[in-house]
This record gives C-alpha cells, sequence and structure tokens, in this order.
C-alpha cells in the first residue's frame, strides 16, 4: 500500500509543493517535514501504483511541473513521461518477459469520415483468424505492448491465435465521443474494408480505453451484430450527477445522452460477453459500476474488475491478462 510522497528539500529551494495526478485527494499540497515536503495519502486507498508529477513552487514565486528528481522510475503515457511509485507488493505482468508468437504486420488503407487511415494489422498467420479490433491502437500497443501481449498468450496456447488491427485514433474527440457518423463509419465502412484485405473468422471483438471504450460500446449499441464481444477499460460514461466536473468537454452532453439511453434500457437485441477493467481509485469506477450493472441486466454477460491503479496505460497493461484473454477465449469459443 501507498501511504505518502515525499520531495528533500534541505537546501530549502522551493516555497510550496503540490502533487499533480489523478488521485482524488482533499488536498495536494505537501507540508514541510524533516528537511523535505510530504503528502499523505488516503488511508486504505487501493493503489499498487500511483503515476504523478510535482508542481515546485520556487523561492522567486515561479512555477515549474516536473518528475520526481529523486524518484528514478518512470512510466510512459500519451502526454509524457511521469514519476511513478510502487508499492513493495507490486510486479509487472510476467508476460511482459516470456516469448511470444511469431508475427508480421500488414497494413489496410480505409477512409473514414473523410479521412485517410492506414492501420496497421497484426498477423501471427495465414488464412482466417478471428480478429480484436481495439480503438487507440498504436499508442495501445506502444504503451501498454498490446501486440506483446497477443504474442505471449498464443504462444502459451491461453487463447487461440487471433489478429490484432491497431486503430488509430483520427479526431478522437469527436470520433469516439457517441458519434454516430463515426459508429456508422466503423462497423459498415472501416471493418468491411479489413474483411475484405485480411481473411476474418466470424464477428471481431472491440476493445478500447477511456473515450475508446464509450466509442466502442455505442458502435455494439447502434449496430448489433457487429461485433463477438467488448473489452471496455476505465470507460468515459459520463453521468451529470457523477462527472459533471467533464461538462466542458465539447460533446459531453452527446455522451451523457447516450449512457443515459444505455443505463435506462430494459434490454438489447445482442447481449453479449462485456469484460471491464477500470481503477478502483479513479474517477470513472463509479459510471463503470452503473454500466456494469446496466448491461448485466439487459442479459449481457458482463463483469467489472475494479485494478489498484488509475487512468493509464500501464493500468490498463497490467489489466490485459487474465481478463482480456477470458473474454476473447468466451467470445470465440469454437477457435
Amino acid at each position: 500500500m501507498l501511504d505518502h510522497v515525499r520531495l528533500e528539500d534541505r537546501e530549502r529551494r522551493y516555497a510550496a509543493v503540490r502533487l499533480c495526478s489523478d488521485l482524488a485527494l482533499p488536498a495536494r499540497d505537501f507540508m514541510r517535514e524533516n528537511g523535505g515536503w510530504v503528502l499523505r495519502l488516503p488511508r486504505g486507498a487501493r493503489l499498487a501504483r500511483l503515476e504523478y508529477q510535482l508542481e515546485v513552487v520556487r523561492r522567486d514565486g515561479s512555477k515549474h511541473i516536473m518528475c520526481d528528481p529523486e524518484n528514478p522510475e518512470r512510466a510512459p503515457g500519451a502526454f509524457g513521461d511521469k514519476s511513478v511509485l510502487l508499492a513493495p507488493g507490486y510486479r509487472p505482468p510476467d508476460w511482459l518477459d516470456g516469448a511470444g508468437a511469431r508475427a508480421r504486420f500488414e497494413e489496410v488503407d480505409a477512409r473514414v469520415l473523410g479521412r485517410a487511415l492506414r492501420i496497421r494489422v497484426w498477423s501471427p498467420g495465414e488464412g482466417q483468424l478471428p480478429l480484436l479490433v481495439a480503438h487507440d491502437g498504436p499508442e495501445y500497443d506502444e504503451l501498454a505492448a498490446l501486440t506483446g501481449y497477443a504474442g505471449a498468450m498464443i504462444e502459451r496456447r491461453a487463447v487461440a491465435p487471433f489478429r490484432l488491427a491497431l486503430l488509430p485514433p483520427g479526431d478522437r474527440d469527436e470520433w469516439y465521443s457517441a458519434s454516430a457518423h463515426y459508429g456508422r463509419a466503423l462497423c459498415r465502412g472501416l471493418l468491411p474494408a479489413l474483411r475484405k484485405n485480411i481473411e476474418v473468422a466470424g464477428r471481431p471483438v472491440g476493445m478500447g480505453a477511456s473515450l475508446g471504450a464509450l466509442a466502442m460500446l455505442h458502435a455494439q449499441r447502434t449496430w448489433p451484430g457487429t461485433l463477438a464481444g467488448l473489452f471496455l477499460q476505465s470507460g468515459s460514461f459520463f453521468v451529470p450527477r457523477l462527472d459533471r466536473h467533464e461538462s466542458g468537454f465539447p460533446r459531453y452532453g452527446r455522451v451523457v445522452r447516450f449512457v443515459r439511453g444505455v443505463l435506462r434500457a430494459r434490454a438489447h437485441p445482442d447481449p453479449l460477453p462485456v469484460a471491464m477493467t477500470c481503477g478502483a481509485e479513479e474517477e470513472n469506477i463509479h459510471n463503470n459500476r452503473l454500466m456494469a450493472a446496466a448491461l448485466g441486466e439487459q442479459g449481457y454477460a458482463a463483469s467489472l474488475v475494479e485494478v489498484p491503479d488509475l487512468h493509464n496505460y500501464t493500468g490498463w497493461r497490467d489489466a490485459l491478462h487474465p481478463h482480456l484473454t477470458r473474454l476473447l477465449a468466451r467470445a470465440w469459443p469454437e477457435h
């Protein structure tokens, strides 16, 4: 368990220190203590890792945001590196250092909402194979080792061979915010283009994180029969009473209307397997609990796993196995 963050400052270089992190805290200001600055974390916080930066105020009043100079641990992210504190029992996934199935990359050109996209498809073999389609695919691969996970699980025979399509995000805030135009383009344009260029067995499984998870659920709800399963991580399922702080997002209203419709629905014509993961201490955990419960009541085989992390790619990486592995086996039982 993580209980505090400390920055040494015996030379008194700083007038104040503040934590920059996704962790919800009653206060973020450090207190001066024994030649340094200390911030106590909430007791009982379910965290195996904490990614953070520090905002320091120098004696001349200037402010600077930086990684912790005394902590060599770093975590990559979509907006650059952050310092990371690791709880004593934390271990990265063992598959990171294991052997992986041999594979090659293919490229498929497609046009989505007037934009040309080049989609990289990771392929471990020939002939018809199931297909996993990932929103934010290039980032998922770079920051969460997604193709490394796929190769390791196939090598271990934890899952049958499958292909992996790494979808680039395009205009992410517009496309992934419950957009009917993007949902149609994905299900009636992009997925058929993939099937035309590579051999796909059965219906694909869709995955995404944050807005990418929301967009994949929106596509499945709007175009039933397209997907065989959903893997949704830290979905941005905004609900006004829980997420009013997100109201500045340009498509907040559209997201809220879609989520409200899902939560109020009594049934859906295509209830399929859904595996969800979310950081136990991140803001989205409350709306993810609501969504998992609603999908379960509508007949989906839905599960939510709360992981000891926050809203970041390393936390999403650490939850791929066994949760995505089990979902793939369930969605593609014949393979």
